[in-house]
Parts: structure tokens; C-alpha cells; sequence
């Protein structure tokens, strides 16, 4: 079942088994609150059961592109569009934030980013990667990081 992301009451549901719950929330508010402020769009997750498709496409991504594979667990995802953009979530146990930036028309940017969580290690898949901070008010310190896509999915 679908649930709407409260970016003005953080709330953990869903991420009860993160060892960094909290910050996980944080995170998934913060992304929230931005897609609402710029696009208007209600941020909405599902749990991982029920987004296997979004989590399918962004592990064939992930394999394709770089032959990462992630070993944490999903918890929830999403999948929506907002203009011409195709846009994936997928949170993962760990901490992680993994999304997915689709523009539909040829020639436009595509690229798939990393967060993690505050208090979170970088998970030794992602190892090879230079992660930059940004503070946020409901994440706290956010570590980020991504790479462009280069074929067609």
C-alpha cells in the first residue's frame, strides 16, 4: 500500500529495521519536501514487495552500467514522472538512498545518485565513488554522490 512521505512530520514507518531508522526518515523527507517545492508532486513510497519493478529497474541500472550490486536489503520505492523526467527511489536497510534520473526525450540527462544516511558507512560497493556533504534540516549531514547513464534503458 502506498503511503504518502510527511516532510513536515518525519516518521519512520517503514524503515523500522535501519539501524540508522531516523536518519533514513530524514532523508526520505528531505526528498520529499524538494519534489513538492519544485515539481508540486506528493512523494509517495511503497514497500519493497510491492515496487519490484521500480527496484528491478534501478538494480539493471546499477549491473549494467557499472556492475555495482547492492547488498542491503530494499525497504520501499517509488517510481514517477515529473515533466519529462522518469524518477526511481529505492531506500535501502543500510541507509542508503539510491535514485534514478530518467529524461524521457533523447539527448537529455540521465544519471543515477547515492545519499546516505547520516551515520551510515559507505557500503564497500560503492567504495570506488567521492562522496560531497550537504547539511539538511530533516537529514542532518547528507553524503552524496553519482554517475551519468550511458545507454538506453
Amino acid at each position: 500500500m502506498p503511503h504518502a512521505v510527511d516532510f513536515a512530520t518525519v516518521s519512520t514507518a517503514g524503515l523500522e529495521s535501519s539501524p540508522v531508522a531516523a536518519a533514513l526518515a530524514g532523508l526520505r523527507a528531505n526528498e520529499a519536501r524538494y519534489f513538492k517545492n519544485k515539481y508540486d508532486h506528493t512523494f509517495t513510497v511503497d514497500p519493497a514487495g510491492d515496487a519490484r519493478q521500480s527496484i528491478d529497474w534501478v538494480t539493471r541500472i546499477l549491473e549494467k552500467e557499472r556492475g555495482i550490486a547492492i547488498a542491503s536489503p530494499p525497504l520501499e520505492a517509488t517510481e514517477f514522472q515529473v515533466e519529462n523526467i522518469r524518477m526511481a527511489y529505492v531506500f535501502y536497510e543500510s541507509g542508503l538512498s539510491i535514485n534514478v534520473m530518467y529524461t524521457l526525450e533523447d539527448g537529455g540527462k540521465r544519471a543515477v545518485g547515492f545519499k546516505l544516511s547520516d551515520g551510515m558507512e559507505i557500503p564497500e560497493e560503492l567504495g570506488a565513488f567521492k562522496f560531497a556533504r550537504q547539511k539538511s534540516k530533516l537529514a542532518g549531514t547528507i553524503r552524496g554522490s553519482y554517475f551519468v547513464i550511458k545507454n538506453e534503458y
